[in-house]
């Protein structure tokens, strides 16, 4: 089957599905090479509807939970947005396509090189990569309209919360893999930030001094 008719059928059945509307974000799944991202797994594989381990103990998140995301962030092409764990550069990839601009943060030195080459090598040029903590490492490109991260902190970092433009907004996964974690939604409306419950989720650990 071709890379067009995966990616076709990957939203089709697993995205649409399951109920993401927002047609540039349908556009943005349909149009990123997720094989690309992840050499070493066949191209079935690449797009089934699991997460994907990446190395260093990271993943890559399952389709759904990429364009789930980044509905919920509402990302516009005026839109200056944050991601936190790079990982392979899929979600970055993916987020290029509906935002202004990308800032996303690696901890993993290996895995953020190898995400800056691969966006570099398909042409996404609107991503700036960084190794480092991600909750401080782009503070001074703050404030932000999106943040998206995609690991969980054990509750939500307050240093983020102030990263947030009025009317930005946070998607967030919170809680451990033993406790449970849970998707948020946190919206800034001036000094006030509006929380809402997405979905029950799992994700690797954050990493980094803001995480604990």
């Amino acid at each position: 089957m071709a890379f067009e008719e995966l990616r076709e059928s990957m939203v089709t059945h697993q995205i649409e599905a399951r109920g993401v509307s927002d047609m540039h974000v349908l556009a943005a799944m349909r149009a990123v090479p997720r094989h690309a991202f992840v050499p070493d797994v066949a191209p079935e594989e690449a797009y089934a509807d699991h997460p994907l381990p990446i190395g260093f103990g990271q993943t890559i998140s399952q389709p759904y939970i990429v364009a789930y995301m980044c509905e919920a962030a509402r990302l516009n092409p005026d839109c200056r947005a944050l991601e936190i764990g790079t990982g392979c550069g899929y979600n970055a990839a993916v987020m290029s396509l509906l935002a202004g601009h990308v800032y996303t943060a690696e901890i993993v030195p290996e895995l953020a090189k190898r995400a800056a080459q691969t966006l570099e090598e398909l042409g996404y040029l609107n991503v700036s990569v960084k190794t480092g903590d991600g909750c401080t490492i782009w503070r001074e490109e703050a404030p932000f309209d999106a943040i998206i991260v995609t690991a969980a902190p054990a509750h939500i970092p307050d240093i983020l919360l102030t990263q947030l433009s009025d009317g930005g907004r946070l998607v967030i996964p919170v809680g451990s893999l033993f406790m449970g974690q849970e998707l948020l939604l946190v919206e800034r409306k001036g000094d006030e930030y509006i929380r809402q419950h997405k979905m029950l989720v799992s994700f690797v650990p954050l990493r980094g001094p803001e995480a604990e």
